[in-house]
């Protein structure tokens, strides 16, 4: 399967004239897929890009990759699921920022998914999402990152991947829970 990175996501969905930074497109992907239970390729296609019709092969490829890798480590046994953000080579500003970007496009998926309230969600999901929700807010101004910089971006890193993969597992009985069936015009 092909693996797709930060970067080539970025250009990708620049290229197809995407108003989704790269970050945010990945978190709502993964909100949808952890609180809605058939969320197709296409549907996701339509939040990113005004006109499918017009896109390029590659850009539709690229953007499949995504959608199959995420919806394998998120359903695999291997807690192996990681949010697509910058290299740790880029400045830690920039990381910072994507990161509260793919946090926003989490919590929008979530929503999105059909996700409507905190008080109904099971054990610590709830207190996962409000954090995820401070996060969305995180700035950082530094021009030289600290060692102590680095290792606390990296701890939230480490706790959004964690915490993902917990909402995952916890929502999985909403996943499974039947759809209603829908109104029929006549």
């Amino acid at each position: 399967m092909l693996s797709v990175s930060f970067p080539e996501l970025e250009d990708t969905l620049a290229e197809a004239g995407s108003a989704t930074e790269a970050a945010e497109a990945h978190g709502s992907l993964c909100g949808a897929l952890c609180s809605h239970s058939r969320l197709r390729f296409e549907s996701w296609l339509e939040e990113l890009l005004e006109d499918q019709e017009a896109q390029s092969e590659r850009t539709r490829d690229v953007l499949r990759a995504v959608f199959s890798k995420t919806s394998e480590e998120l359903g695999g046994d291997g807690m192996q699921f990681a949010p697509l953000l910058p290299d740790d080579d880029e400045p830690l500003a920039g990381r910072t920022s994507a990161l509260a970007h793919w946090c926003e496009g989490f919590l929008y998926g979530l929503g999105a998914g059909g996700l409507s309230s905190l008080d109904s969600l099971p054990g610590e999901v709830g207190e996962i999402v409000r954090d995820m929700s401070e996060i969305s807010r995180a700035t950082t101004e530094v021009d030289e990152a600290t060692e102590t910089d680095e290792q606390a971006y990296a701890e939230l890193v480490e706790y959004i991947r964690v915490g993902v993969q917990l909402i995952y597992d916890e929502l999985e009985p909403l996943r499974s829970m039947p759809m209603p069936p829908s109104p029929q015009v006549h």
